[in-house]
């Protein structure tokens, strides 16, 4: 057994011993650190990401925790990941993936990723929602460098279908019987956390990107490597369309955040129901 699955199992063994559940979990959630939809299930348990041996570290400057989470009418357990291990906090990329694959041994099959991002398409607003179907890896990493084990995934997956098709066909057709607004987008993968100058949001544009965040890309290919489906949405808390670049408040950008999660809620809770 390679080291990293060593650890794999280490989490996903600590999971199962403190879980309250019965019977197989195939569905997560990843997300920022405490969004306000979180409200809208039922919390059965927490635990510190410091508390899951042995590679989830807390992230100081946001602390995460695993929830046990169930629907408000209790048909439906699920999991939360409440809160990212992004790379620029000083995470290696197999570390900042570590809990996807924790996720994988656990018999989770479908995940949706929350991510808090900033826009570089002119025509999208602050406070909207992006549905994310490719992304662009400029991170300069990713988390399949190094040995590979051949019982997580193959050597070189195929990437050329990183969301989920069927899934996001899916989606979008709810998203359009519901009438809610949102943003198809390639989201652009970068390291963090300065905050970008206008040459560098002027090409990031120029090839192809809509939104821009830190924290999917690993995650979503340490899920095609584990042979999982991904769906992603980005809640759009800053502008950083070149010539229009602002400097925004931590307040603004809280409310932007908000604005978007109250949007995104119903529809994050319908999907929950949904996922098989």
């Amino acid at each position: 057994m390679t080291e990293q699955k060593n650890q794999i199992k280490l989490s996903a063994d600590f999971i199962k011993a403190n879980s309250p559940f019965k019977g197989k979990v195939n569905f997560a959630v990843i997300t920022y650190k405490d969004p306000s939809f979180l409200k809208d299930y039922k919390i059965v348990k927490r635990i510190k990401y410091s508390d899951i041996p042995p590679a989830f570290n807390a992230d100081e400057d946001s602390p995460g925790e695993f929830i046990y989470a169930q629907t408000k009418n209790g048909k439906k357990n699920f999991y939360i990941l409440n809160g990212h291990l992004n790379f620029y906090s000083g995470y290696k990329m197999r570390e900042a993936a570590h809990p996807v694959y924790v996720l994988n041994e656990l018999g989770v099959k479908n995940v949706i990723v929350v991510d808090e991002s900033g826009y570089l398409n002119p025509r999208f607003k602050t406070g909207g929602v992006a549905l994310v179907y490719d992304h662009i890896n400029l991170m300069g990493d990713n988390p399949l460098i190094g040995e590979n084990d051949s019982s997580i995934g193959t050597r070189f997956p195929d990437m050329s279908e990183p969301y989920d098709e069927k899934w996001y066909n899916n989606i979008t057709a709810l998203l359009r019987d519901k009438k809610f607004e949102y943003y198809p987008s390639v989201y652009l993968g970068v390291t963090g956390p300065e905050t970008e100058t206008e040459a560098e949001c002027r090409f990031y544009r120029e090839i192809g990107a809509d939104v821009m965040g830190y924290a999917l890309v690993p995650e979503n290919i340490a899920m095609v490597h584990a042979g999982m489906k991904c769906a992603a949405f980005c809640m759009l808390t800053r502008e950083l369309v070149a010539d229009r670049l602002i400097e925004i408040s931590p307040e603004d950008k809280n409310k932007n955040r908000a604005n978007a999660e109250k949007a995104f809620a119903p529809i994050l809770a319908e999907l929950v129901a949904l996922a098989k």
